[in-house]
């Protein structure tokens, strides 16, 4: 497993009895499949071209210099990063699926459109799936998961969040991080029944779809906070960066074309995924009986890429853990 190329260092983490039959299987050409990963492929370039090395220039630049900067840059840079470390992986996880499904094997979905998470549990189902079920099935449930007093059961919730934070690296930002998921899931549980009647009296439970919308955009910032202490260089770093941004001071560092092309591609990356999860068409498998307009909107996305992406921006994010 670890010369599959596709898979290289970053995953999807399979899991033996997924792949392993798949080595004694006798594969032969298939268009569909060829098609399919060659689709694949070019979303995943797409992400992490156009859309993670873009707005990682404006990351590095801004969390390298945090000191030297505001409050506003430092919130945009943080919002960026949510959308820079998504893209670097969804991307490499796309393009490994895609090249093995071209040379006709099947790799397990690693994200599910996290960002269109309702709450922090459910974020954690759709973010890097293959290492959340990892931490689910050989840490939760051996130190006794939800099968134990309630009390404990907060306990092994943090502990495995503390544990995935230490995973990525021996740093007591990447140790906070964890905790602060830890937190947030725990918190989530303990406040739900007070959260559902606080709903009902302000009567958002008559309104599904602002409920919803609010309920992602609160995701959305719950996960970018934490995202601060993962991203920042150190943990005074962090705390500083936490501050400012609270204070919302000083002026917005423009580097407009980088913002521009930036907040461009995010655009398209939430349009095309906003289709994906609520309506019926799937830009992957985008098909139509207008043959040209099938052509013309994968054609577009080479042409974005060569016109927007970045080919000079390093590693993947994730090849570092």
């Amino acid at each position: 497993m670890l010369c599959f190329i596709p898979q290289l260092v970053a995953g999807p983490i399979e899991r033996p009895q997924n792949l392993l039959h798949q080595f004694y299987e006798k594969h032969v050409f298939e268009y569909k499949s060829v098609v399919e990963g060659l689709k694949l492929m070019l979303w995943g370039f797409f992400i992490k071209l156009v859309v993670a090395d873009r707005i990682g220039m404006y990351v590095d630049a801004v969390y390298n210099n945090s000191g030297n900067n505001g409050g506003k840059t430092l919130a945009l840079a943080t919002i960026f990063f949510a959308f820079q470390i998504y893209c670097d992986f969804a991307g490499y996880s796309s393009i490994a699926i895609g090249a093995a499904k071209v040379m006709g094997f099947k790799l397990m979905t690693n994200f599910k459109r996290p960002y269109f998470s309702s709450s922090i549990a459910e974020f954690w189902k759709r973010w890097h799936i293959s290492l959340s079920t990892w931490f689910k099935d050989y840490l939760y449930i051996s130190i006794g998961g939800n099968k134990v007093s309630i009390p404990r059961w907060y306990l092994n919730l943090f502990i495995v969040f503390v544990i995935s934070g230490l995973w990525h690296g021996a740093n007591w930002t990447f140790i906070i991080w964890g905790a602060i998921n830890g937190f947030y899931l725990v918190f989530a549980i303990v406040t739900k029944n007070l959260r559902n009647k606080l709903s009902r009296l302000i009567y958002l439970d008559r309104v599904p779809r602002v409920n919803k919308i609010l309920q992602i955009s609160i995701t959305f910032l719950l996960v970018c906070f934490s995202w601060i202490f993962f991203r920042a260089n150190t943990t005074t770093d962090a705390f500083h960066i936490v501050k400012s941004i609270v204070s919302f001071s000083g002026s917005l560092f423009l580097d407009k074309t980088t913002i521009i092309f930036g907040l461009f591609a995010i655009a398209i990356l939430l349009v095309i995924e906003f289709f994906q999860e609520y309506g019926s068409i799937n830009f992957l498998s985008f098909k139509t009986k207008h043959w040209i307009i099938e052509h013309l909107a994968y054609s577009l996305l080479i042409i974005l890429i060569l016109l927007l992406g970045v080919f000079d921006g390093g590693q993947f994010i994730y090849f570092q853990f």
